[in-house]
């Protein structure tokens, strides 16, 4: 048996603990380990499960400061009945910050309460008036200094009382109640760990990507250059795009270059994998001597700004066997036993042309860290703002969430896009390490099923609170099975669907032109511009310019489509159309989206409207806009048909409103 003395202390310590909840709380991602992400300015709902024992009145706040600030912001949080309760934050500053919760039993609340059910049924309450009375002397005893003189005068106040009706007026005052919840009388208060949020810019939720390689914008015979960039700028702006993407635009090595179609052996005017990076010209902080200078690289991000285009570039972790780094720090290099570097190698791909650095190398660390973390931040002070990181999930885990935080604090407007295909637990863990945005499986999901499946997966936690996912069409890398089969239709789904489905998308140059030839049996493309120059016509017959900025505009004016969340699978009878919406939380914007999965053949269906989302019956009439044609009308009723044609357009994007 315990004994006396131990029950004693166990008393002791079961009488110190909270009689309240806290439970449940969104958005936290791993009970805090990492940041829940957000977007400054723009409303974050916070929300807990709240309870007690007995049957108090509770009170809750939500509170939030920036990281590093001393003093935290408050707000109440509001009871939405069954013990959920909700507030919402607005941060207007970026970078890192918390939030917590706090609940206590609001006394005076409950002493309220009580007492206008009593006067409600007429019994007599001569006992409560003086304990109320009590009550506010007790709770303006300890009450902060600044709400001090609001409390005297409310004693005041009730001392004037001449009759019952008036002390009963006075303590049953909302604004009685509101004061005693500013006198901060908190018993059995609870607050939850401090949880943290990653406060990023717009950008990094809603953003059009545009990759090129600007090496292949002179001709077949000339190399292009960052001034031959400039005259694409102005079309690529105009057709929706905000951020202009480019592949390496460093110095690319000689040893073992690649030669067209990745073959072994390249030619003296080969230009070579630009992933191949490094050579006697300089590094990863050099560019490509050919491409231009440094200050001809300036010249063009502020071209790219003039035109509303912000420039990212690859961040890709490898080197030549050319690198500068290999003599001057050979120790960040895994070595064979004959002396000779380990090249890169993806059995059964080998990449001759490239070795990688070794992390925790006893003579990498924390230099080759160091100087990695420089190498970003040498490339923002040239006005570089995202950074598409090729392959982290082959990286230390360790590595990003120190590298992402670091410059993120210094410059909490640069925003990483993470390109992993891999495993889900690994891509979502890239997510919470600090990634702003991630490559995706879109890519190869076609079927109603696996399109929808995957669009409410990513809506839902923890995907929604740690995952923002960019709908890449197409890469350098993946030139899909869908595309190569199916013709300008194929390529129209593909962009409706990446361009409606998430408030991020991109696509590589070519795409526009329906370009799909593959190496056969591969989803990879045939005279690939990784290792040779490809000058094209933009204006070419049979592009998809002005769908694709179409598409970017209807996102660009409507809320929401700015976001992949907000995502809602509807009915609609043919496994060959995916029927969606997409809505604003209080649903003053809410799109409609029919996309015919079948590139070849007409396609017709029955399908309902959802009415009952906007509190409407079944027999409601609802009006309909085409956001593709300008076309009006207005629909009579729940269940509707529609028939599309591929060879005109394989979607359809309404915007709907109630009939006034």
């Amino acid at each position: 048996m315990p004994s006396p003395q131990h029950a004693d202390q166990t008393v002791t310590h079961a009488i110190a603990q909270p009689r309240l909840a806290i439970e449940a709380v969104q958005p936290i991602v791993e009970g805090g380990r990492f940041a829940s992400k957000c977007l400054c300015g723009r409303p974050l709902p916070v929300s807990a499960v709240i309870f007690s024992d007995g049957h108090e009145q509770l009170a809750a706040d939500l509170l939030w400061r920036a990281s590093g600030a001393a003093s935290w912001q408050r707000a109440p949080m509001q009871a939405l009945g069954n013990d959920r309760w909700s507030a919402t934050l607005l941060i207007e500053q970026m970078g890192r910050g918390e939030f917590a919760i706090e609940a206590w039993l609001d006394v005076y609340a409950s002493f309220r309460q009580e007492l206008v059910k009593k006067l409600g049924a007429g019994v007599p309450v001569d006992l409560e008036l003086q304990e109320g009375a009590q009550l506010v002397r007790r709770i303006a005893a300890q009450a902060p200094q600044q709400v001090q003189p609001e409390l005297a005068a409310l004693i005041e106040r009730m001392e004037a009382a001449q009759s019952q009706a008036e002390r009963e007026a006075v303590l049953i005052d909302p604004a009685v109640n509101e004061l005693m919840r500013r006198a901060e009388y908190r018993p059995h208060l609870l607050r939850t760990p401090n949880y943290p949020l990653d406060v990023e810019r717009g950008l990094a939720e809603f953003a059009s990507w545009y990759e090129l390689f600007p090496r292949s914008l002179g001709d077949e015979r000339r190399h292009g250059t960052f001034a031959d960039v400039h005259a694409r700028v102005p079309e690529i702006a105009r057709m929706g795009f905000d951020v202009l993407y480019f592949p390496p635009i460093h110095p690319i090595g000689r040893t073992h270059r690649k030669g067209p179609n990745n073959s072994l052996k390249a030619g003296p005017d080969d230009p070579g994998s630009p992933y191949a990076i490094g050579s006697e010209e300089g590094g990863h902080e050099a560019v490509h001597p050919q491409l231009g200078s440094l200050e001809d690289f300036r010249q063009l991000v502020r071209v790219a700004r003039e035109h509303g285009l912000e420039v990212a570039l690859d961040f890709a972790v490898q080197c030549s066997p050319d690198h500068p780094w290999l003599k001057q720090h050979p120790g960040w290099f895994s070595w064979r036993p004959d002396g000779s570097i380990r090249h890169a190698e993806n059995p059964p791909k080998k990449y001759e042309d490239i070795v990688n650095v070794e992390f925790y190398a006893e003579d990498a660390m924390p230099d080759l860290w160091l100087a990695l973390r420089d190498v970003v931040l040498g490339w923002v002070e040239q006005g570089v703002t995202l950074f598409r990181v090729d392959n982290p999930h082959t990286k230390p885990m360790p590595f990003w969430e120190w590298l992402i935080a670091d410059v993120r604090a210094r410059h909490p407007e640069v925003i990483f896009l993470s390109e992993a295909f891999t495993r889900p637990a690994m891509m979502a863990r890239l997510g919470k390490l600090g990634f702003s945005q991630s490559y995706t499986y879109f890519t190869w999901r076609n079927t109603k099923a696996e399109l929808q499946a995957y669009f409410t997966e990513l809506n839902q936690p923890p995907w929604r609170d740690c995952y923002r996912p960019n709908f890449f069409v197409n890469t350098p890398d993946i030139n899909p099975f869908f595309l190569q089969r199916n013709g300008r239709p194929g390529f129209l789904i593909r962009a409706a669907l990446a361009t409606m489905g998430s408030g991020l998308w991109g696509m590589y140059s070519g795409f526009e032109l329906c370009e799909a030839e593959p190496v056969p049996g591969k989803e990879e493309y045939f005279d690939s511009e990784k290792y040779q120059l490809r000058p094209r016509d933009y204006q070419g017959p049979g592009n998809i310019n002005a769908e694709i900025a179409r598409l970017n505009q209807i996102r660009r004016e409507n809320p929401a489509l700015q976001t992949h969340l907000g995502f809602q699978a509807y009915t609609a009878w043919n496994d060959n159309i995916l029927y969606f919406g997409k809505r604003t939380a209080d649903l003053s914007n809410f799109i409609l989206v029919a996309i015919s999965l079948d590139p070849h053949h007409a396609q017709e269906a029955h399908f309902e409207l959802p009415l009952w989302e906007l509190g409407l019956p079944d027999d409601a009439d609802l009006h309909g806009e085409d956001l593709m044609n300008g076309h009006r009308w207005t629909w009579h009723g729940k269940v509707q048909w529609m028939r599309i044609e591929p060879w005109h357009l394989p979607f359809g994007i309404w915007r709907i409103q109630t009939a006034r």
